[in-house]
Order: structure tokens, then C-alpha cells, then sequence
């Protein structure tokens, strides 16, 4: 985590992972899973997990089971 950016003003260190992307990726890819989310983002599996549910919870993507596997898809 040493490479990591930090904002000049607030000194925070910059998203690594930002949820733009994710919502890039799914705009790209259309319904997907996980794993098909996290290569396109370029991030583990669980770290596209974490940001997936984060996301779903501000209410801009939905995420329903099918199978064993969750597939995420825009909330349009």
C-alpha cells in the first residue's frame, strides 16, 4: 500500500478501487458475477464483493441469487 496516491488537500489516501469503475463495468458486461466484475475492475474477488454490497446499499445496483452465485446488475 506504499504506492498508494494521497489527495493533496485532506492528505486521505485516494479510492484504490473506485465505485465508478464498478458501475462502469457493469454498464460494459450487463447482469454479471462477482468474479466477472472483479477482472474487469481489476481487484480481487472479495474486494469487488465488498464494493459490490456497498453500492447496492446506496441503491444503485441490485444483486439477486441465482444458483450458489450472486449476480449484480444496474438498478435502472
Amino acid at each position: 500500500m506504499g504506492d498508494r496516491d494521497r489527495d493533496e488537500k485532506s492528505g486521505k489516501f485516494t479510492e484504490e478501487y473506485p465505485r465508478q469503475d464498478f458501475l462502469e463495468a457493469l454498464a460494459e458486461l450487463g447482469p454479471s458475477g462477482t468474479t466477472d466484475i472483479s477482472d474487469y475492475v481489476g481487484c480481487d474477488r472479495r474486494t469487488a464483493y465488498l464494493k459490490l454490497k456497498s453500492i447496492e446499499e446506496d441503491g444503485e445496483i441490485r444483486s439477486k441469487k441465482v444458483g450458489n452465485s450472486l449476480l449484480w446488475e444496474l438498478d435502472e
